[in-house]
């Protein structure tokens, strides 16, 4: 008899450890006998195991002969059914009980990211009086039926009134024909097709159908092998080859000023590991950056790659998912979540743009993915190569140490670009001289006259701003008062085109005015609301103005104008198309994109995140400028790039104009030092929210207490709190946090559940933990 580590489906603190059950011979012969299991038999697999008087859903996490010492094997509970096939294997599961104790969550959770695509399986009860009822809603792979004829239809002749089977055979005297496509074309030919099969004259044959991998008409989507590599290119190849050798989950920094190369690097250093036997892992962190990637990828490896991001159906990212399953993609590129797909034989992992927050997790399991890809490096033997004109402080960091975890780290500089293509000049515009010279215009004299100089030369520019809607906020001119949502301590965003006033942390919307008539104050009725900051619906607006007549393509990229399928693709592919045009957009088209047209990139107001109450706020704004400053001269024409700034003197703007990160780096790692964050500490932000107030303070002073009663004399922790979060109030929730810095290589998820499940929760109330955390809101 065998035994297995199940993990069940119960998200809650209590259960931090796996149960044993007895594994059948029917469950274990179904499981060695699926065939596409990750693990090739149980492990990975979900099942259904009984527990406390109930059936329940649960993950295998381990295998093993032998009883629990201790207890009678006639005792062990047997697993009851095998409900979905093996999604993960032995490392991933070990993987999972990291994270799980990593970022302080249930274990669940955190084998949850590894399982397939669309699964969700359950057992749940309308009420505590009704039966419990098995849900299964999984995705599964989606088989067409092809027609065809055989050798025997050159001998058949259909009967003179056999119509319909004289249709079908000269439909398919051109070839194999799919049967909807039959179907269209002769409508009710199903039970005709099934005659003839039953006969002999023709074949059906089911074939999987792969969903997901749509090409795209983007220029910069190939990846044209050059006839010589840099200096730089060659250095990080040959770093990286060292850390695929010593196959024990070494690290490389490849820290290369933008347009560089690094995707050459990437492209070459897969190319060693497939040949090696093994695959790859792509991670890019915003997903309108898949479609550029996946045909470079494409164009290198073919359909050896798989693609797999959130705006996918959940059928897409099944198939393409399952691809790597079956092995029948060796290359997976993909945003944050890729990062657990089931490839085999694993050899390299790549995070591009990895300085990036939006590799930071921000619901349970609240990982983040440069940690969760260096554990899997080590578990897989692996390389893991960070790549990044503006790498992070934490891994820069561990490079200068040359070592963390037990790994070795290593930093590789290229620090030109290819060919004939410079790093572009960079003009800082002091807005206060702008305005004291009578400009009030969002766009400098010299970011007008540049835009100009680009309409008349028939080029690209891109203008970045870090707004989404037209205007920041309303405010009544009459009364003073401010449009807030009802539901969050957050004011509302006014969009111009849809006359409304949406929350951004709740989505909510509401109508204000309609065309043709006055916007009023919800407060007095006043009709003198004036809209106060910039938004790109108002960029777009002024821009069009500017431009008028000039026959320039303005293209608007933000979160409203990309919330629809493939809409990231399609503004970038008529971006692309177009003989001249500007792209005006948020921070999603900062990074990564490559247009060698574009010569003039425009920052509208380069201080926003510089003035966010966030440690990390100069070293965003420093990603942020130099990401978006390396779009211009990547082709044989020479950038401008032109910042506005009503801070020209910060060293985060002034690195940028001189391309110099020292100029940053030196004041903010004294800063951060003296401070004790980041990269000389860990912190963790403990939220706390719940529609009772008194209740959501009383629990989060004893989650304080605790927890500082455990770390009284160690040196090195400081807890921040309790306190209202900067959003007090979002869903009719109320919101207080703690702030806690560990000392570098503490075990801080551990210690912080821990004080969490000492407390009393009632219903309703709920406590979060994240660790490494980037939001602090």
């Amino acid at each position: 008899m065998r035994f297995a580590s199940v993990v069940l489906d119960i998200p809650t603190r209590a259960l931090d450890a796996a149960f044993d059950y007895a594994v059948p011979d029917e469950v274990r012969a179904q499981a060695e006998g699926d065939g596409v299991g990750c693990s090739g038999g149980l492990i990975g697999c979900t099942v259904l195991v009984p527990f406390s008087h109930r059936q329940v859903v649960g993950y295998v996490v381990a295998t093993f002969d032998e009883a629990p010492a201790g207890i009678d094997p006639a005792r062990i509970l047997p697993i009851a059914r095998i409900l979905a096939s093996s999604a993960f294997d032995e490392p991933s599961a070990r993987v999972a009980r990291w994270i799980a104790r990593e970022y302080s969550c249930p274990l669940c959770e955190a084998i949850r990211p590894f399982l397939a695509p669309g699964q969700t399986v359950k057992v749940r009860r309308a009420d505590d009086s009704s039966p419990w009822e098995l849900v299964c809603e999984k995705s599964g792979p989606v088989d067409e039926r092809w027609v065809s004829l055989t050798e025997s239809a050159a001998d058949f002749e259909p009967r003179a009134n056999a119509s319909k089977q004289r249709a079908v055979l000269g439909a398919l005297s051109q070839g194999t024909v799919r049967m909807a496509e039959l179907s269209a074309m002769l409508p009710g030919c199903s039970a005709t097709v099934a005659a003839l099969q039953k006969r002999g004259v023709v074949s059906v044959e089911r074939r999987r159908h792969v969903r997901g991998g749509e090409g795209t008409t983007l220029s910069s989507a190939t990846a044209s092998r050059p006839e010589h590599l840099t200096k730089g290119q060659v250095g990080a190849l040959e770093a990286v080859a060292a850390a695929c050798a010593a196959a024990r989950g070494d690290v490389v920094v490849v820290d290369g000023v933008t347009g560089s190369g690094k995707t050459e690097v990437y492209l070459e250093a897969i190319e060693r590991v497939r040949k090696s036997g093994k695959s790859a892992l792509v991670l890019v962190p915003e997903i309108s950056l898949t479609a550029q990637t996946v045909g470079r990828f494409r164009s290198r490896f073919g359909d050896d790659v798989a693609i797999l991001h959130s705006r996918l159906s959940a059928g897409e990212r099944f198939d393409q998912w399952d691809l790597a399953r079956r092995g029948e993609a060796h290359v997976v590129v993909g945003a944050r979540s890729a990062l657990f797909a089931p490839l085999r034989d694993l050899g390299l992992v790549i995070i591009d743009e990895e300085h990036e927050a939006s590799y930071k997790q921000d619901s349970a399991p609240r990982y983040h993915a440069r940690e969760v890809a260096a554990r899997i490096a080590r578990e897989r033997g692996c390389a893991l190569v960070l790549g990044s004109a503006t790498p992070s402080l934490e891994s820069l960091e561990r490079c200068r140490a040359k070592s963390w975890g037990g790994v070795s780290w290593t930093r590789a500089c290229m620090p030109e670009r290819p060919g004939s293509a410079r790093l572009p000049k960079v003009r800082v515009v002091d807005m206060t001289e702008q305005f004291a010279l009578g400009r009030k215009h969002m766009f400098s004299k010299p970011l007008a006259d540049a835009l100009q100089g680009v309409a008349e030369r028939r080029e690209k520019a891109v203008l970045l701003l870090n707004r989404r809607g037209f205007a920041n906020f309303l405010m009544c001119r009459e009364c003073g008062a401010v449009p807030e949502c009802p539901h969050c301590s957050t004011s509302l965003t006014y969009h111009e085109r849809t006359h409304t006033l949406v929350c951004h942390s709740c989505d909510r919307s509401w109508a204000i005015g309609t065309p043709g008539a006055p916007m009023r104050c919800p407060v007095c009725g006043s009709p003198y609301l004036g809209a106060y900051g910039i938004g790109t619906q108002q960029v777009e607006t002024t821009l069009a103005d500017e431009l008028a007549g000039k026959g320039v393509t303005i293209v608007r990229m933000d979160a409203d104008t990309t919330r629809g399928k493939g809409e990231h693709q399609r503004r970038l592919e008529e971006f692309d198309a177009a003989e001249c045009a500007v792209l005006v957009g948020t921070q999603m088209i900062a990074k990564g994109l490559d247009f060698p047209q574009v010569t003039l990139v425009g920052v509208i107001n380069a201080d926003t995140t510089l003035k966010m109450p966030d440690f990390r706020a100069a070293e965003r704004t420093y990603d942020l400028l130099e990401q978006v400053a390396g779009r211009a001269g990547r082709g044989e024409r020479p950038g401008e790039v032109i910042i506005q700034t009503y801070w020209a003197s910060h060293p985060a703007i002034q690195a940028v104009a001189a391309h110099d990160r020292d100029l940053f780096m030196s004041s903010e790692l004294e800063e951060r030092r003296d401070g004790n964050y980041p990269p000389y500490s860990r912190l963790a932000n403990v939220l706390c929210w719940g529609r009772n107030e008194s209740e959501v303070r009383r629990v989060l002073d004893g989650v304080a207490s605790t927890l500082r009663a455990r770390i009284e004399g160690r040196r090195g922790w400081e807890v921040l709190g309790p306190a209202d979060c900067l959003k007090s109030r979002v869903k009719d929730r109320f919101r207080r946090h703690i702030l806690v810095k560990a000392p570098v290589g503490e075990e801080l998820g551990a210690l912080l559940d821990a004080c969490v499940r000492e407390q009393d929760k009632p219903r309703g109330v709920n406590v979060a933990v994240d660790v490494d955390a980037y939001d602090m809101m």
